[in-house]
This record gives structure tokens, C-alpha cells and sequence, in this order.
């Protein structure tokens, strides 16, 4: 794991914090590439029932490194774009991987460091944030989703807005706008993002799982389509164990207790 990105658990719980703040953790191949495998590492732990993801110091993820020499390598054209569709997974995890993701988002959040934000299922926000595309102004026309999940969030007006004339969204206008489910005071973000996670862990993992799947797939298929792999779905979720100790616990009035089967 490289050290621009921290990576920790901790009741069921994966913490992965971009660590370059003197950069506002602006991306370079180090970051890229160490948040990438830390995204890989909680998909795979089935222990980790959901992931955080943030930034150190004054800023979540400020984007690409404009200053940061090779990121995407010195090859050809196609060379360059493999390299960044394989980075580009990073945002695949956080919106399909089979737990519930969440953004902590401190100060900047631009470029790139937006469009992670967007892909993960929950985002909060702390008093400081600003969010921006900032793409056009780079002259770039934007990577790793956001593109594709902003209007999902915003809406395709607003989502445009913020692409084509790439003005500053303080955390408030975000807060109002959809953008975060909600603002919070500077040192009360983490507290209340970790809480929002336990709450999370405590739910039935295989129907979290479901729930995940169905909102994704929604995107994407007809109503009648949904209905079909909701049913499929919510009757398999209603066999499994958890969902019969859910059942026992309600009769016995107690908190259930579930294993993830």
C-alpha cells in the first residue's frame, strides 16, 4: 500500500484516507494507484461491511496533479488511455463493490477528486468543502465517472452547469442541491460519518448487498426489468439466515444479530 494512501478497519469498518495534504491530495500514480488497491483490499474483505473514503489534511482529493510528471505514463496515445481506464476502476469499486461506500468530504473536492466523491453511495460534507469540475478550465473534458453520476445526483441541468462553466459549490449550495445528504461542522464530519457506517454494519449484509444492486441496476433497465430482479432478489434475501434471525429477533424483541448468510 502506497503511503499517500492510509488504509485501516476497524469494526467492520475500512477507512481509506487520501494522504498527500500538502497537495490537497491531488492525484498522482502513488495515489492512484494506492487508492486503488486499498478500494480492492475492503472489496474483498468480507469482514469490511462498509468503506470511508476521505482525505487528509485541508482538502478530500483537489484532482489530478497537474504538476505531477507521467501519471498516466510516457507510452503512445492508446497507451496512456489503458493506463487511465485501469486507474479508472477505482470508481467502479466504489460504486458497485458489494458494501456501501460513503465520501467524507473536507475542503476541495475538483476534478477527479468529484467524480470519486460522486461514485461513492453517500456522501457528507464538512463546513469547508468546495466542490468543483474544474475540468474545462484545465481544458480536459473529465474522467473517472463524474460525467456519468453527477447528473444522476443533481440532475442533468445542474450537473451541466457545473461541468461547462465550472463554478465553486460551497457545501451549503451542495447540502441544498442533493449533492450531500447532509453538512456538518469541520470536526464533527468523521465523528458522524463513522456513526452513519456503524449504522450500516449493523444491518443485514446480503440484503445492504441487494439493496445496492437494485439502485444500480435501476440506472440502467426498465421498470418491469426492476420488478423482476426485485422479486428474484428479495425472495433469495428472505431464505438466508439473516433474514430468519431478523424475524426471530422482532418475536423475541431483541437487536438481531447477523453473519452475512
Amino acid at each position: 500500500m502506497a503511503e499517500s494512501v492510509l488504509y485501516e478497519t476497524s469494526d467492520n469498518i475500512a477507512t481509506i484516507t487520501l494522504n498527500r495534504p500538502e497537495n490537497l491530495n491531488a492525484m498522482d500514480a502513488s495515489l492512484l494507484s494506492g487508492t486503488l488497491a486499498a478500494l480492492e483490499r475492503a472489496a474483498g474483505d468480507d469482514d469490511v461491511r462498509a468503506v470511508i473514503l476521505t482525505g487528509a489534511g485541508r482538502g478530500f482529493c483537489s484532482g489530478g496533479d497537474l504538476r505531477a510528471a507521467g501519471t498516466l505514463g510516457d507510452g503512445d496515445l492508446e497507451s496512456r488511455i489503458g493506463v487511465l481506464q485501469a486507474y479508472e476502476r477505482s470508481s467502479r469499486l466504489l460504486h458497485e463493490m458489494p458494501k456501501v461506500t460513503i465520501a467524507a468530504v473536507n475542503g476541495a473536492c475538483a476534478g477527479a477528486g468529484l467524480s470519486w466523491a460522486c461514485a461513492a453511495d453517500l456522501r457528507y460534507a464538512a463546513e469547508s468543502a468546495r466542490f468543483v469540475s474544474a475540468f474545462a478550465t484545465a481544458g480536459l473534458s473529465g474522467d473517472f465517472g463524474g460525467t456519468w453520476t453527477l447528473p444522476r445526483i443533481v440532475g442533468s441541468a445542474r450537473a451541466r452547469e457545473m461541468y461547462l462553466l465550472g463554478d465553486r459549490v460551497s457545501a451549503e449550495d451542495a447540502e441544498r442541491i442533493g449533492l450531500v445528504s447532509k453538512m456538518l461542522p469541520d470536526e464533527e464530519l468523521m465523528p458522524y460519518v463513522r456513526s452513519v457506517a456503524e449504522r450500516l454494519t449493523a444491518s443485514a449484509p446480503i440484503a445492504i448487498t441487494r439493496i445496492k444492486q437494485n439502485l444500480n441496476d435501476a440506472d440502467e433497465i426498465t421498470f418491469a426489468e426492476a420488478l423482476n430482479r426485485e422479486a428474484d432478489r428479495h425472495v433469495r434475501t428472505g431464505g438466508s439466515d439473516d433474514s430468519r434471525e431478523a424475524r426471530v429477533a422482532f418475536t423475541e424483541k431483541r437487536a438481531p444479530n447477523f453473519t452475512g448468510r
